[in-house]
């Protein structure tokens, strides 16, 4: 059966345009991961069985893996086409998925590094938001196969249970930062306390952050959050009820930067179907496994696209694994350091003065003079 099967798949993968998305990816890429998943993991090598026939070959396990994660089907349901009994299919799947996150999660899983931010914070200036290093919101993702035991804990106002996934995402989709496995009766605030997105912040990790906003000097980047997130000096948030044409013109814009990790979650969604269906495994560990392994895939697809659909000029500075991660010489801070440092983070006061000055400097920008919010 696999040496029938064997030339449709040569000839799928043989006769796909390079050009063509096929996956959710272009052919090189997907010929770059089997490569290197088959040189890590020796189960996707070909193998002989006890009776000397040949196995699958790396690009069909590879293949049907892929599969499994962009459409979201049942296991059993490829049998037909890719001559693969239910449970290899399974098998395949989370070896896949284990192999990705061990080869890909250090590059593809990281906060931005030095240059990185650079095209950041420049493509968010103009945008009307100098300091913004990205937008942060929760997701979904329905349990269907959730124990019975834990449904009462996992259940929130989604009415079934859920699993939530916390993410920071840019103008480009690229999700810098990947936070999952929490229940589904936790809301964003909830998550946010448990999350690790600022530890590399408190414990001076992170790129230093300068910039000026209507006259005034801050030294944190901030996130676009909407109103359930608390008033941290490390989010703007939107204004809930603008009673003034200068809140109203901050509020639309604010809501329109903050969408990109909502298109961020639609797009990994539409990718990767396995996540945008209900999960039916049982086990939390497995769960986990897919939503990382899809994260990152979506990842490395954003950057093996970013030329072709995004302007040069606009990317101009990212840089791969050649350039160092940042302030790795720097110094762990000692705890009343770290609880500073989180104090800063958390101030109130700092929030509403750049939310003040953020205003004034978005209503000097689009509001006064130019624009849809053109005063007549």
């Amino acid at each position: 059966m696999h040496v029938i099967i064997l030339p449709q798949i040569l000839h799928l993968i043989y006769c796909w345009p390079t050009t063509t998305c096929r996956f959710r990816m272009r052919k090189s890429l997907f010929l770059r991961i089997v490569d290197e998943v088959s040189a890590r993991n020796s189960y996707f090598v070909q193998k002989r069985n006890a009776s000397g026939d040949k196995g699958f070959t790396p690009i069909h396990k590879c293949l049907v893996a892929m599969r499994m994660l962009a459409y979201g089907g049942s296991a059993d349901g490829l049998d037909d086409t890719y001559a693969m009994a239910e449970t290899t299919v399974i098998d395949t799947l989370f070896e896949f998925v284990e192999t990705v996150i061990d080869l890909y999660d250090k590059e593809y899983l990281r906060p931005p590094r030095a240059r990185e931010l650079e095209v950041i914070l420049r493509q968010n200036e103009a945008r009307g938001f100098p300091g913004m290093i990205g937008s942060i919101d929760c997701m979904h993702w329905q349990w269907e196969n959730c124990p019975s035991s834990w449904a009462g804990m996992y259940k929130g106002h989604k009415g079934k249970p859920t699993v939530i996934l916390e993410a920071v995402a840019t103008q480009d989709l690229r999700i810098w930062h990947a936070f999952f496995g929490l229940p589904g009766s936790h809301n964003d605030i909830n998550v946010l306390q448990r999350s690790p997105v600022f530890d590399e912040l408190a414990s001076g990790r992170t790129p230093e952050v300068e910039y000026w906003v209507n006259g005034n000097t801050y030294t944190m980047g901030y996130y676009l959050a909407d109103k359930i997130y608390p008033n941290w000096a490390t989010f703007v948030k939107t204004v809930s009820a603008p009673a003034s044409m200068k809140h109203k013109v901050f509020a639309s814009i604010q809501e329109s930067c903050r969408k990109d990790v909502e298109r961020a979650f639609g797009v990994l969604q539409k990718k990767f179907k396995i996540i945008y269906n209900p999960a039916r495994m049982w086990s939390h560990k497995k769960l986990n496994g897919i939503m990382r392994a899809c994260v990152i895939l979506h990842n490395m697809v954003i950057e093996d696209e970013r030329d072709i659909y995004l302007n040069p000029e606009d990317t101009q500075g990212f840089e791969g694994a050649d350039d160092p991660p940042v302030s790795q010489n720097r110094d762990v801070p000692a705890i009343d350091k770290l609880i500073n440092t989180y104090n800063c983070i958390k101030s109130k006061e700092t929030s509403t003065q750049l939310q003040q000055d953020l205003i004034e400097h978005i209503w000097g920008l689009y509001g006064a003079s130019t624009g849809p919010f053109a005063t007549r």
